[in-house]
């Protein structure tokens, strides 16, 4: 698990020392809750903006154990932006989703990994100059473990 979440922080690293130089870079945290298994879990994502309303923004997730089943999840998402007043917009993502999955076993802990795609929508509203209010609905695609994911979140544009 902690190969994973090092992985996880090095691509997101990687990709804001990338871009740092080409346009806006957010920051945020959110609560996010997941359909299959009823399981909500706390995230951390960050958005960069290389191309005027363009965002790649990658993604880790802690879901946290329900069942005796936990995940974690990492997302590579893009966005369109859609600005429809100063302070709102909207925008669709496309992106691809990895997630392992581990459940208590009377043998012993049993991981399964899944990868898929995200489809779905979003929305931010400017609270102050540089803080952000966001949701997303996203379906997450995934062999035999298709569920919806629904994220509210906070960030902060550097």
């Amino acid at each position: 698990m902690k190969k994973y979440i090092f992985m996880a922080i090095m691509a997101i690293a990687a990709t804001i020392n990338v871009h740092a130089e080409q346009g806006d870079i957010s920051a945020g945290a959110q609560f996010v809750y997941a359909s299959k298994h009823s399981m909500a879990g706390l995230g951390a994502q960050v958005q960069i903006e290389p191309i005027t309303n363009w965002r790649i923004a990658p993604e880790f997730i802690y879901f946290f154990k329900n069942d005796g089943l936990s995940a974690l999840n990492v997302n590579m998402n893009v966005h369109y932006i859609i600005p429809t007043s100063q302070s709102f917009a909207i925008y669709p993502l496309v992106g691809f989703t990895y997630g392992h999955y581990m459940a208590d076993a009377p043998g012993g802990d049993v991981t399964t990994d899944r990868c898929g795609a995200n489809v779905g929508l979003g929305a931010q509203y400017r609270i102050k100059d540089r803080l952000h209010f966001f949701t997303e609905e996203r379906f997450q695609i995934m062999k035999n473990f298709n569920q919806s994911v629904t994220v509210l979140g906070l960030k902060y544009t550097f």
